[in-house]
C-alpha cells in the first residue's frame, strides 16, 4: 500500500496484493487514517469484482459514520454495480470532488 497525503485527505493506492489483505492492511492502520478523508485507488487492479469492493463496506460504513469521506476509485465497475453505501468513482479528480463537496456539505451540516 502506498499512502499519499494532501491536507486532509489520504489516497491509499493498491499494489500488489489481494484485496482481502489490502482490507487487513488498512484496518490495521485504520487509527491513524481515522481522522482523514479516504481516497482508495484501485486503478491498477485488473480483475475487480463487485464482491472485491463489497469487502470495503465495513469500513467504509464505519468512516462516513465518522464523518468522513471514503472514495474507491476504479473504471472497472460502476456506481450502479456496487451497494449504494459504497462511494465509487472512475477517476482521481472526481474522487477529489466528491470529497471536497462531501465536505462543503459537512460544514453547512447537511
Amino acid at each position: 500500500m502506498i499512502f499519499n497525503k494532501d491536507g486532509s485527505t489520504t489516497i491509499i493506492t493498491q499494489e500488489k496484493t489481494t484485496i482481502i489483505e489490502f482490507v487487513k492492511g488498512l484496518e490495521g492502520k485504520y487509527e491513524t487514517l481515522k481522522n482523514d478523508n479516504l481516497i482508495i485507488n484501485l486503478f491498477s487492479l485488473k480483475d475487480l469484482s463487485v464482491a472485491d469492493v463489497n469487502e470495503f463496506l465495513r469500513i467504509s460504513n464505519q468512516h462516513k459514520a465518522g464523518k468522513h469521506s471514503f472514495v474507491i476509485v476504479t473504471d472497472r465497475l460502476s456506481y450502479e454495480d456496487v451497494p449504494e453505501e459504497i462511494t465509487i468513482v472512475p477517476t482521481l479528480q472526481e474522487a477529489y470532488d466528491l470529497v471536497e463537496m462531501e465536505e462543503i456539505e459537512r460544514d453547512l451540516e447537511f
